[in-house]
């Protein structure tokens, strides 16, 4: 066997042998909230990944939730690790890229006006490596 074969094969069965790591994805929803003090969050109920998550990492969140048009509304996206301001009402972010992909996550909400806002479809879609 030529010096570049047996090498090729040793890189070929380190490859093999090496763990994958899978990427995936996971999708979850939690009820809607009903965000009714300025100034004071709000949490939804955990957005729950499936244990095929845990060990990844995250690559991207999306993220989505519905609220009255001009309801004054802060929110957020929380992973145990940290939170994440949103900017709309739908989008993606990485910038939770990297934290474990099998905690839950959690939307925060507090009304910026005087009304209490209902936010409702809250849903996310994490990708993972």
């Amino acid at each position: 066997m030529r010096r570049g074969a047996v090498a090729g094969a040793a890189l070929l069965g380190w490859l093999l042998a090496a763990p994958a790591s899978a990427a995936g994805s996971w999708v979850a929803e939690a009820p809607g909230v009903r965000a009714a003090v300025a100034g004071r969050e709000t949490p939804s109920r955990a957005l729950t990944p499936p244990p095929a998550a845990t060990g990844g990492r995250i690559a991207e969140v999306r993220w989505r939730f519905r609220a009255p048009a001009g309801a004054a509304l802060r929110a957020r996206l929380c992973h145990p690790a940290g939170c994440v301001t949103l900017p709309a009402r739908r989008g993606h972010t990485r910038a939770l890229a990297g934290l474990p992909a099998g905690e839950a996550l959690r939307f925060r909400f507090t009304p910026t006006g005087a009304d209490p806002v209902r936010v409702q479809g809250l849903q996310v879609i994490v990708n993972y490596r």
